[in-house]
Parts: structure tokens; C-alpha cells; sequence
């Protein structure tokens, strides 16, 4: 059986990458530093990497 916590990590790693995305197009949108939405978009890039090793974890949790 998982874990509850397993639960609490994926929704919160999806809000992590949704509030990055959200600050990096804020950014872009309102004309602000383009190394702020640069940094913005690898910042996001790195939250997806770790929320699909969460899910694939807890897919590979699950079937056990």
C-alpha cells in the first residue's frame, strides 16, 4: 500500500510547475527581465522533471 504522503507530493509538485509557468508568462507578458523569465522557464523545466519521476514513482508504488 502507499503511503499517504505519496498522495500530498504529486498536487503539489503540479503547483509548483503550474505557479512557475504562471510567474515566467507574468513576466514575459509585463515586460520584465528577460534572464528573470529565462531562469523563470529552467526553474520549471527541473519542477516537471521531479513531478513526473513523483508520478512514475508512485504508478510504480501502486502496482506492487
Amino acid at each position: 500500500m502507499v503511503h499517504w504522503s505519496v498522495y500530498l507530493f504529486i498536487p503539489l509538485a503540479l503547483m509548483l510547475v503550474a505557479g512557475v509557468l504562471f510567474l515566467g508568462l507574468f513576466n514575459f507578458a509585463s515586460g520584465g527581465s528577460p534572464q528573470r523569465s529565462q531562469k523563470l522557464m529552467q526553474m520549471r523545466v527541473l519542477f516537471q522533471f521531479l513531478a513526473i519521476i513523483i508520478v512514475m514513482a508512485t504508478i510504480f508504488a501502486m502496482g506492487r
